[in-house]
């Protein structure tokens, strides 16, 4: 089975043909929230969707010469990155990356191991989503983080705390809470 969360054009794109193309074919679960077909920054050039192919892992694409400054690497899947990227503070945030992470399971080990390896002066590594923390992605990603989190970096979680129901059922305290979350993630 796979379980992919792609958040641009591109991605999804390239995870179908490469899921019709598989010589051993498996089940595909695709996560993808509506908010994104309709976002401008999750959209794709033409050149993204005739080149490349499905990646596992997205690094930041601003981190460029600023790998040594970043003290913060953030992971997440799906949607959370936009609200992320386009946050006020993301300029202020000089010492703070953002990770997508496509491709859920089979866990991408080895490109997230690659894509920590790239900031060699992290001091914290966090999961960062929307849902509550005992449902989407992090309840089985910080079971298998431990063993490529440096020694002497932290991992946490940035999120809603657990609960039973998996939305706020009212836009105004969902809106406040996504906030709080942009915020923690970047700032801290």
């Amino acid at each position: 089975m796979r379980l992919a969360n792609p958040t641009t054009a591109a991605q999804y794109f390239h995870l179908l043909r490469r899921q019709a193309l598989v010589k051993k074919p498996r089940p595909l679960v695709v996560f993808t929230p509506k908010g994104l077909l309709r976002l401008p920054a999750a959209a794709s050039k033409l050149a993204d969707l005739t080149d490349g192919t499905f990646e596992l892992v997205l690094d930041d694409p601003t981190a460029g010469r600023r790998r040594e400054q970043v003290t913060r690497l953030l992971l997440c899947s799906g949607r959370i990155y936009y609200d992320l990227d386009s946050s006020d503070r993301r300029k202020e945030a000089t010492s703070v990356a953002i990770t997508r992470i496509e491709l859920l399971y089979p866990f991408a080990r080895d490109q997230i191991a690659e894509v920590i390896a790239r900031y060699p002066n992290l001091e914290e590594i966090v999961w960062v989503q929307e849902e509550p923390q005992n449902m989407g992605a992090y309840k089985v990603t910080s079971l298998r983080m431990p063993e490529l989190v440096p020694d002497g970096v932290e991992f946490r979680y940035v999120g809603r705390p657990s609960r039973a129901a998996t939305s706020e059922g009212y836009p105004p305290a969902h809106r406040a809470e996504q906030e709080r979350i942009v915020l923690t993630a970047l700032v801290g």
